[in-house]
């Protein structure tokens, strides 16, 4: 078996290419010949001497077999980076080399504002209530026994290494709690990778452990050698150099930035100087009329806190632009050898961010477009250039299209999101959804946080003027509409209120305005229907006819008042 591949736990085995349930192009000369087979399965530390001994003999045959080959695909995935405050502009050169070469969807959302469910939604194509990572903690299933035992087997990459014969590698932050002694530590490599640089637990840039196809690699603080972002780039340009030219590979490349603690590369600490976080309509005002959690929000903030966020949102940006020189690489590698035109690449990020939106100072895991909607670029083989797409995707799509491309499926899965190949082939009378849910199940803690007594216990990320970003009854589920006649939001919170927020975001794009009750009955009745639909959807039955499609089918009996119960039920299972 190949580094991190199993075949315990349910999971998917390892099949011969002859029997392949992975449609594609004649995989004729894909058998690897014996030296590329071992060079293939090295571990990219091994000395170069060595890796080229290994590949001496496989190059001229390798090179006959890119035609015949399935599609590559690379993944880049960022960490809290926003699309809603102006996430992308540092970006130049990604924008240049992905988006203007290709596709920009502009309504893509995650189904969980918070890394760990949002990236568990990225890996199995699932809605939360069905992967149950329900927040960063063991506890809470990241990276849990329970999560690797029930989920990983039946990944994405999982099934691409096993199943569609393709070389895969993973360099970067996986999940939050990944590494964590109570779930195996590093040496736990999960299947469906054949390398394996992981990074230890949460984003950092220099001082850090990495899991190198299990085994511990520690980096501490010289830019040169340690800063995390060069160190993906490298070790990412390492693997195109030395991967087997006998089958497709996948590559999903998760950086730090512009995650905490914002430490940029010393050549782009000064840039950006003159720049802060965007004064929008929703900026540094008080949230009338929502959840009590963002109404105790302290409104106007103070000077300390603005100044903290401006300092914060312009590290953020300069983060980025190590990213950027990743992209840049990464491209002109791929162009190099001669496997750009047949190589998919998205860039995408795993939630967005805030930064003073109704007086938050900064975070994520709120209901709000600044903390759910995230970029996400593709280019790749039948992909035209500079292209706007404005359907409703989320990231729970990423696994179904990935899986397409590799000619597998997405009715052989248990995936709730969508292919979009037919989107990014340009394919006409495409029916596509209308509606996504994002739901979220609020941490807090059970004694009184230091810094903010009055709150009591509950509370959880509380700012030294007693501004909490978190509690355990921001616990809510949001249907996210998009249709030819309404730009909706839907939101229930679980609490001994069962608080409802509703936008109009034609009329109102920054969410400012709450008309829960103001809205047509029937339009809410319709959406509080359609939310419990959603919550308990498993697989296709999270693709069904939104409230304003015309197969949409509503069920007058089951009414609003009764749905905090539901909801409570639903959040208690997922644990």
């Amino acid at each position: 078996k190949g580094a991190g591949e199993s075949t315990e736990g349910g999971g998917v085995r390892a099949r011969s290419s002859l029997r392949s349930p992975c449609f594609s192009l004649s995989r004729s000369g894909a058998r690897m010949a014996p030296l590329a087979a071992a060079a293939a399965s090295a571990s990219l530390a091994q000395p170069l001497w060595l890796l080229l001994a290994l590949l001496s003999g496989a190059w001229v045959v390798g090179a006959t077999s890119k035609e015949a080959r399935k599609p590559n695909v690379v993944l880049i995935l960022t960490d809290d980076q926003d699309t809603y405050l102006g996430g992308m502009t540092p970006l130049k050169k990604t924008n240049a080399l992905i988006a203007e070469m290709g596709i920009t969807f502009s309504n893509a959302y995650v189904p969980s504002a918070l890394c760990c469910p949002s990236r568990a939604s990225i890996l199995t194509g699932k809605y939360p209530h069905n992967h149950h990572v329900v927040n960063n903690t063991l506890e809470g299933n990241c990276s849990s026994k329970s999560w690797q035992k029930i989920q990983e087997p039946y990944t994405f990459p999982a099934i691409l290494k096993s199943m569609c014969g393709y070389q895969t590698f993973f360099a970067g932050k996986y999940l939050n709690e990944y590494g964590a002694e109570d779930a195996g530590g590093i040496g736990h490599v999960p299947p469906g990778w054949s390398f394996w640089y992981a990074l230890e637990k949460n984003s950092k840039y220099y001082n850090y452990t990495l899991s190198v196809n299990g085994k511990a690699r520690k980096h501490g603080g010289n830019y040169s050698v340690d800063y995390l972002t060069d160190v993906l780039a490298n070790v990412s340009l390492d693997f195109l150099e030395y991967k087997s030219n006998f089958e497709p590979f996948f590559m999903m490349i998760a950086t730090p930035a512009p995650h905490s603690p914002w430490v940029a590369a010393p050549q782009y600490m000064k840039s950006f100087a003159n720049v802060s976080a965007p004064r929008n309509s929703n900026f540094n005002i008080h949230g009338k009329d929502k959840h009590w959690l963002i109404r105790q929000a302290k409104t106007p903030m103070t000077n300390s806190s603005i100044q903290f966020l401006d300092d914060a949102f312009r590290k953020r940006w300069q983060t980025l632009l190590s990213v950027d020189d990743l992209v840049e690489k990464l491209v002109k590698r791929l162009e190099f050898h001669g496997e750009l035109d047949n190589t998919y690449i998205f860039y995408t990020s795993d939630n967005g961010f805030h930064t003073g939106q109704f007086s938050l100072p900064i975070d994520k895991r709120q209901l709000y477009e600044f903390d759910i909607k995230v970029p996400l670029l593709v280019r790749g083989p039948g992909v035209k250039a500079n292209q706007t797409n404005k359907m409703l995707v989320a990231n729970i799509d990423l696994g179904p299209t990935i899986l397409d491309i590799a000619g597998y499926g997405l009715n052989k899965t248990r995936m709730d999101g969508m292919s979009l190949l037919p989107l990014l082939r340009g394919d006409s009378n495409v029916t596509w959804r209308s509606d996504v849910l994002v739901e979220y199940q609020g941490e807090g803690h059970n004694s009184t946080d230091p810094t903010c007594p009055a709150l009591g216990p509950g509370v959880t990320h509380c700012f030294p003027d007693c501004v909490c970003e978190d509690a355990y009854n921001n616990t809510y589920a949001c249907v996210r509409t998009l249709s030819a006649s309404w730009d909706l939001q839907y939101c229930e919170f679980d609490d001994r209120e069962v608080f409802v927020e509703v936008y109009n975001l034609t009329a109102d794009p920054h969410q400012i305005t709450n008309i829960a009750k103001t809205i047509d009955q029937e339009i809410l009745e319709k959406m509080n229907y359609r939310l419990m639909m959603l919550q308990s959807c498993t697989g296709a039955t999270c693709r069904t006819p939104g409230v304003f499609d015309p197969g949409y089918k509503f069920n007058p009996h089951l009414m609003f008042s009764n749905h905090g119960i539901q909801m409570r039920r639903l959040f208690t299972r997922s644990l």
